[in-house]
């Protein structure tokens, strides 16, 4: 684990990158997903305002004794991991330390933590002081997880486009409490 975490990012080279691929393109693929990298920015920065920890959650981790550290396997284009990985950053920044391995980079990071057969993203994988692998969260919130069920067990009755809307309007309002508990309860 610890040659993924040696190829890993902080969050700032992270939003960087993700500037730099919205403003300069350097291939077909990161022009077809420019209003997806756009739309990320967006989402990102509005969850660094509006984030807040909570006294409950810092003392909830300070009970832990975590000296571990925090990987996200993730792309800034998603748009889950634009609203649980600013949020994950600020929660742990100061505590513990968390980097950013991009999924596309070397997909045998993912493979190992597929969910549902795929490499689904953001994958929140929790390392001790040994870089080794203690639990894993991803890529969204039980909350969101229980919106795409009803989406695939229902598309005609729930669309895709409303099962996306339902999905943002939850990150907005929730600003990522649900993220920071259920990683909580996995350290």
């Amino acid at each position: 684990m610890k040659q993924y975490w040696d190829k890993a990012v902080s969050f700032s080279e992270y939003l960087k990158d993700a500037e730099e691929k919205l403003n300069n393109p350097k291939n077909q693929d990161e022009v077809d997903k420019k209003q997806y990298y756009e739309l990320a920015l967006q989402r990102m920065n509005r969850a660094i305002k509006t984030f807040k920890k909570s006294e409950e959650d810092v003392q909830a981790l300070k009970n832990k004794n975590f000296k571990g550290k925090i990987l996200i396997i993730t792309e800034a284009w998603c748009g889950d991991s634009s609203q649980s990985a600013p949020v994950i950053n600020q929660f742990f920044e100061g505590e513990n330390e968390v980097r950013f391995f991009y999924r596309d980079s070397d997909h045998s990071l993912i493979d190992q933590f597929l969910t549902n057969g795929a490499q689904a993203i953001p994958k929140v994988l929790i390392l001790n002081e040994n870089y080794e692998v203690i639990n894993t969260w991803g890529p969204r919130p039980a909350y969101g997880v229980e919106l795409l069920k009803k989406f695939k067990a229902d598309p005609e009755n729930y669309p895709r486009e409303q099962f996306y809307n339902d999905l943002q309007v939850y990150y907005a309002k929730n600003k990522g409490k649900d993220t920071i508990a259920e990683i909580l309860d996995l350290i």
